[in-house]
């Protein structure tokens, strides 16, 4: 819920230089006050769910009316001051030249740019707030109205009435965490203060950790205005609560209230901001050791996301170091905006910093893969000193993000590794579905490492889950293009493949498999994401075992390994194999149906089968790959 160990947040406009620092932005779908499909696509923005239009209906005219009704003369009211003239006019103007006594309305397609992002964040940022402003928007976004207290079961029945005879219920802001937290705890100064919250010093009064330093996150329950302010800090305690334990992540100790605040007693991290060692370093790492950082952010990126918890405000301001000592280990902090998320799920609400948000993010359906893309942006920094995406405006950001394209051409990039230039490009590519996961980017030549074991990775079981309610033309299509990767691509496959701990004897897998390895990595954050659930879907494999041969086809991804440079040529050796083994003669509508296209795409379909034999050509094979991919999960609303 906000800054931990934050410094003063200050607006984009501000930002002339072009600096590493960041805005934070905070959206939900409950709070939109203006659709951002304008700049790039999404879903609507009003509570319910429907786009709200950025202007007014006209007068007398219920949206959505009929377009054939004129709009009515205004009579002249005898009371007007223009009432001495014949034409109800002033003298010296002349009448309108329309014959009719009616007006015509006139309808425009799109007679104004699209719509800025950045005013919809701001405002959904403000009702997230309960009313308050941030403190970029302050000087330029009037202040809402007071979001309406929503009513809470067993709250008291005073109040006053509201309008529609409803009666308002005080909020429940009462956590269940320990209210003894002076007896404790000897609070000291502060040392970082952000949107949500600011942090304090204090040292243990009793206990193990007496006399130990600490830092304490303070959240006042006065500016808990809304129900989503009060969900955001208890999620946050939960989603601490239960990741704690990773050596790349910080320690969570203890939660406490009182009438006036809640406590969220944590590690202290006396080394500083990753942020303040890059511009100590004079704005960027020379790759020896840009990989050391990167690493250890993708090792507990990777934690979260096979957990279900995707953080949404990756940037080097929430990496610190646990130490002052240059090789001392960081730790991610501030979970105020990270949520549980489903492995078919997908979220709709825009959060983040504006330098790191994902273009997924702002067309409002993504899931973990967007905190991949922060982590691009957070190595671009790192190699090169500047911002692969930068404006002086928050609109200017987010049109940068969608639209632009990373500069790899000026110095320094010339002196870069092509590894680290790959790196980097496979992270930051707009398609989200090509994107590395953080298990994947552990194993890329520029990270690859064979004494460190590459983590499990949430994607091999719903790429395995794909496949197993695929078709048997599906199956044969991907056995042929796991068979034209090299053995340097399938580092990563083989070593999931050993964390699922194959059979001894005949080296092969089973459900079983898949179950103890998740319950090996499990944490309390599995129950509430639920990802445990997923195994229901490999329940064909209760009945059969799967060897590493068809293992390989299960886990290729087409889409990714269109990102790859030697693509085509993957492509082609692939059709040899499928021409050999699978091609065998279709029509155009199973071919339609097995791509789930309408009957209108039969024509598209129809070049891509061969005239001589009914058989996929090379381009038919190519675009039937790139139709494998798993379907899209449904996105969440958030109130």
């Amino acid at each position: 819920m906000g800054q931990c160990y934050a410094r003063n947040v200050h607006g984009v406009d501000a930002d002339a230089g072009g600096g590493v620092g960041a805005t934070t932005i905070t959206v939900s779908a409950a709070g939109a006050a203006e659709d951002a499909a304008g700049v790039g696509g999404g879903g609507g923005g009003g509570r319910g769910g429907g786009r709200r239009s950025g202007r007014p209906s006209p007068a007398g005219t219920p949206r959505g009316g009929s377009r054939a009704g004129a709009t009515p003369a205004r009579s002249s009211a005898a009371g007007s001051p223009w009432a001495g003239s014949p034409l109800g006019l002033p003298e010296g103007i002349a009448p309108s030249p329309a014959t009719s006594a009616s007006t015509p309305r006139r309808f425009f397609r799109r007679p104004f740019p699209p719509p800025s992002p950045a005013k919809h964040i701001k405002a959904s940022l403000a009702r997230r707030l309960g009313g308050q402003r941030s403190p970029a928007s302050a000087s330029q976004a009037p202040r809402p109205p007071a979001e309406v207290p929503i009513p809470e079961h067993g709250a008291g029945a005073g109040g006053a009435a509201a309008a529609a005879g409803e009666v308002e219920r005080e909020l429940d802001k009462s956590f269940g965490y320990d209210r003894h937290f002076a007896a404790k705890y000897e609070l000291g100064k502060e040392v970082g203060r952000g949107h949500f919250g600011h942090t304090c010093l204090a040292r243990a009064r009793k206990g193990d950790m007496r006399g130990q330093v600490l830092a304490v996150k303070v959240i006042s329950k006065a500016k808990m205005t809304t129900a989503i302010s009060i969900e955001d800090v208890r999620r946050e305690v939960k989603i601490l609560k239960a990741l704690s334990g990773h050596s790349n992540l910080v320690k969570f100790y203890d939660a406490c209230e009182d009438a006036h605040n809640v406590y969220i007693i944590m590690e202290l991290c006396e080394g500083g901001e990753l942020l303040d060692r890059i511009l100590s370093r004079g704005g960027r790492y020379n790759e020896g050791d840009a990989k050391v950082i990167v690493e250890q952010i993708l090792n507990v990126v990777t934690f979260c996301h096979l957990q279900g918890v995707v953080h949404r405000d990756l940037k080097p301001e929430n990496f610190l170091f646990s130490t002052k000592d240059e090789n001392s280990p960081m730790k991610l902090i501030d979970f105020g905006l990270s949520d549980f998320i489903r492995p078919d799920e997908r979220l709709n609400d825009i959060v983040g910093s504006a330098y790191y948000v994902a273009p997924e993010v702002l067309h409002r359906s993504y899931s973990t893969e967007a905190d991949m893309w922060s982590i691009g942006v957070i190595t671009y920094i790192l190699l090169c000193g500047s911002r692969p995406f930068w404006a002086r405006t928050e609109s200017g950001i987010f049109r940068s993000v969608l639209r632009a394209d990373p500069n790899f051409d000026d110095t320094p990039w010339q002196s870069v590794s092509p590894e680290a230039k790959d790196f980097v490009k496979r992270l930051l590519n707009k398609d989200y579905r090509k994107r590395m996961t953080a298990a994947q980017a552990l194993s890329h030549p520029w990270l690859r490492d064979e004494h460190r074991q590459i983590p499990l990775d949430m994607l091999v079981f719903k790429l395995v889950k794909a496949y197993l309610r695929s078709t048997p033309l599906k199956r044969a299509a991907l056995k042929a293009l796991s068979r034209a990767i090299t053995e340097d691509e399938l580092i990563y496959i083989r070593a999931q493949y050993n964390l699922l701990e194959p059979n001894s004897r005949d080296g092969r897998i089973c459900i079983d498999n898949f179950r103890m390895a998740l319950l090996q990595n499990s944490t309390d954050a599995m129950k509430e994401s639920r990802t445990l659930e997923i195994l229901n879907a490999l329940e064909p494999l209760a009945y059969r075992r799967m060897d590493f041969e068809e293992f390989r086809a299960a886990t290729i991804s087409p889409y990714q390994l269109e990102a790859v440079a030697r693509w085509e040529e993957i492509a082609s050796t692939a059709f040899e194999y499928f021409e050999q083994e699978g091609n065998r003669a279709i029509t155009i509508e199973e071919l339609a149906q097995e791509m789930n296209l309408s009957s209108a795409a039969y024509s598209i379909v129809r070049d891509w089968i061969r005239p001589t034999d009914g058989k996929l050509s090379f381009l038919g094979y190519t675009k039937f790959l790139h139709g494998l991919t798993m379907r899209s999960g449904n996105a969440r609303r958030h109130h």
